[in-house]
């Protein structure tokens, strides 16, 4: 099975993808994630205004088969959270790039984002 993997985002190897976009990151989780969760039923997300570390957890996902943590690509402050995942989180499952994007960073540190995996080496671990 093919699973989109967008080169303009970094992953981590927990499968969450960053893409820088102007003054912040956009974090969503991966397509190969949410196949492999099923029918995504809640999401919970942190606040605006809450500071993430690299590699920490900032929320949960739950579905059908599995209630799983999710990680921070990048430290910084929440500057938004996709609220229309706690009515709808299956736009997790029909578009984990676009509309269901979870929460956007300001990054303390733009050079975090070189040590994400790139598409091709993401690819490559979930072959």
């Amino acid at each position: 099975m093919s699973f989109e993997i967008p080169d303009d985002c970094g992953y981590l190897e927990t499968h969450e993808w960053a893409r820088h976009d102007g003054d912040v990151v956009r974090v969503g989780i991966t397509d190969f994630a949410q196949d492999e969760l099923g029918d995504v039923v809640f999401v919970e997300l942190p606040e605006v205004g809450d500071t993430l570390e690299q590699d920490g957890e900032f929320g949960v996902i739950e579905s059908i088969k599995a209630v799983s943590d999710l990680y921070a690509p990048v430290s910084g402050e929440v500057t938004a959270v996709n609220e229309e995942l706690f009515d709808a989180p299956e736009l997790v499952n029909e578009a984990p790039f676009g509309d269901g994007w979870m929460l956007e960073v300001a990054p303390d540190d733009e050079a975090e984002l070189d040590a994400l995996l790139s598409a091709a080496d993401y690819e490559a671990q979930i072959a």
